[in-house]
């Protein structure tokens, strides 16, 4: 199969300078409705990489993502999220991004098209075979990204990728490819746009998934988040007053007496 970068194709608009406000924005809109429609088709793809990654979670591997820009940066904000939403260990989910932490806020030229960088970045984490790593590329040809995924296939750590467009280079690397087909963007080559909702979309089923699937959360509760603010110790002490019948003075006792949620309502059964 021929590789067709649609990413890149020419946008469906035309003249977008001559577009009013209102038409810019709704044509936004109408092509950002496409997106989760192309991410469901790839649910099947999405559950085989979840499913390795939590029986390598078991084993006690961690998750690392690799991408360049855009899809480096997204990379970054869900595995930021997942400590603090979950209670995890900082080192359980990584993102990486070419160039190092300066391109987060900066793009570092020539950065993705360095091929033996995201091995190099991996191994200062002691990566190994217990791990997964996941590459993102929304034109699935980064250099950056494929390049890191082939060493780690040479190693025997599992890979998966995110990308959206079908049988690219990266797609053919990962172990576990995900696809999510966006078409092209309203700015052509605007990847940021349907592309990075795409990503993000999946990063978060990805990532949500597994933790839930690790036993992070309780019903629908995010029993194990940490309590670094006001809002989150107010909604803490509520989740604790609906799993046990006591008042909102005593669960707040409680919550800061165990420190989570979990712990709260175990030491409570327990001492009751």
């Amino acid at each position: 199969m021929s590789f067709i970068k649609t990413t890149e194709q020419s946008s469906p608009y035309e003249h977008l300078e001559k577009m009013s406000v209102h038409e810019l924005l709704t044509n936004i809109n109408r092509e950002d409705q496409t997106v989760p429609h192309a991410v469901a088709k790839a649910i099947p793809q999405i559950e085989m990489l979840v499913t390795e990654i939590v029986s390598k979670m078991k084993l006690g591997g961690r998750l690392f993502y690799i991408g360049a820009g855009t899809s480096g940066r997204l990379g970054i904000v869900d595995a930021s999220e997942c400590p603090p939403t979950f209670g995890v260990p900082f080192d359980l989910v990584n993102g990486i991004i070419a160039g190092g932490d300066k391109a987060i806020r900066r793009a570092v030229e020539n950065a993705e098209d360095n091929a033996t960088q995201a091995w190099l970045d991996l191994q200062e984490h002691q990566i190994n075979s217990t791990d997964v790593v996941i590459g993102i590329a929304a034109s699935g040809t980064t250099p950056y990204v494929i390049g890191g995924l082939e060493q780690c296939n040479e190693q025997g750590i599992s890979t998966g990728c995110i990308t959206c467009n079908v049988g690219s280079p990266l797609g053919q690397t990962a172990q576990f490819p995900i696809e999510v087909v966006v078409g092209p963007e309203f700015v052509t080559g605007s990847s940021r746009m349907k592309a990075g909702t795409a990503q993000k979309l999946v990063l978060n089923m990805i990532s949500t998934a597994t933790m839930i699937q690790l036993g992070k959360v309780k019903g629908n509760k995010m029993v194990d988040m940490q309590l670094s603010n006001n809002k989150l110790v107010d909604r803490g002490v509520k989740m604790i007053m609906g799993e046990i019948p006591v008042s909102y003075d005593v669960a707040s006792e409680l919550l800061h007496k165990f420190g989570s949620v979990r712990k709260a309502v175990e030491g409570y059964t327990l001492e009751s």
